[in-house]
């Protein structure tokens, strides 16, 4: 009797640690086939359309049992690897890349925008919801920015930190600045003379990735509306707003696009910012590599 219960009591505890295991295992596994999915979409979307696709996409995750928050931004880890796929692309194939991001570092954006402008063959971006700061500057580089109607770019004003947890537009600081006068302080005339070189620096990117589109001097009139304060920063610059700019947008963004964002829901489980079919493929579809942000 006592080896009997000793055996059920040995059972019982093997159910507990394998369903234990289970559970633990189980957000994981859904997680890995939502990505096989993904990989599926991505290629289809590829074959049907004969680009070379990438995503760019950032969800404002809250995640773990006590729901902390990470907020998502492009950052250097998303400009290394959006940069690997446009090296790894053939010279003559078309890229289009799925934008979904409220902005983030202007470094790491202007690496993507540049690498982007360069490649020789036709760039697209697509914009199913919204593509702001970083985002919309990173559009710019496209010869088609496919938007959908009621998705939104946003002005590209830099924004500088004044210390922990306090960011402020750089025309805001510069309006300061102009206000005081003489009576501004030190510190006021230093952050001044930051937000304008910012500024400077922003426009000049602008007209970089513009000019061979609409021409400089249109280049020029793009670039101070965007950087010099006109709207706050989280302004919806709308798709009748932007093809008003001259943007190159249309309202095309194929269906199998939205289908895709479907699979990228609000998760538990930490997800990369960039993904892509590795370039050539090679036997059966792999696992994208991917970059998330911390």
């Amino acid at each position: 009797m006592a080896d009997q219960a000793y055996d059920i009591g040995s059972f019982i505890w093997f159910l507990f640690w394998l369903l234990l295991l289970a559970t633990m295992l189980s957000p994981t596994l859904s997680y890995q086939r939502l990505r096989a999915r993904r990989l599926e979409l991505i290629k289809l979307i590829e074959e049907k359309y004969g680009w070379r696709v990438a995503t760019l996409i950032h969800r404002q995750e809250r995640v773990g049992i006590f729901g902390i928050p990470i907020y998502r931004f492009i950052d250097i880890d998303d400009s290394e690897e959006v940069l690997r796929v446009i090296r790894s692309t053939p010279p003559e194939k078309p890229i289009a890349l799925i934008l979904h991001t409220p902005g983030g570092l202007v470094l790491a954006a202007g690496q993507i925008a540049r690498a982007l402008k360069r490649h020789p063959g036709k760039k697209i971006v697509i914009v199913p919801h919204y593509a702001m700061s970083g985002g919309t500057l990173i559009a710019l580089a496209a010869d088609e920015i496919l938007m959908d109607k009621n998705a939104v770019l946003g002005p590209l004003d830099p924004q500088l930190s004044l210390g922990p947890g306090v960011t402020v537009p750089a025309p805001s600081i510069l309006k300061v600045a102009e206000l005081k006068g003489d009576k501004a302080d030190d510190r006021t005339l230093i952050y001044a003379d930051i937000a304008k070189k910012a500024i400077e620096e922003m426009q000049e990117l602008i007209i970089e990735l513009l000019e061979d589109k609409v021409g400089r001097e249109k280049a020029e009139e793009l670039a101070r509306l965007l950087t010099e304060g006109r709207w706050t920063h989280d302004y919806p610059i709308t798709f009748e707003k932007a093809k008003e700019l001259g943007l190159p947008v249309k309202d095309e963004v194929p269906q199998e696009v939205y289908e895709l964002m479907r699979l990228y829901p609000q998760t538990l489980q930490p997800r990369p910012g960039v993904e892509y079919l590795p370039h050539p493929i090679q036997g059966p579809p792999r696992t994208p590599r991917s970059h998330g942000l911390a």
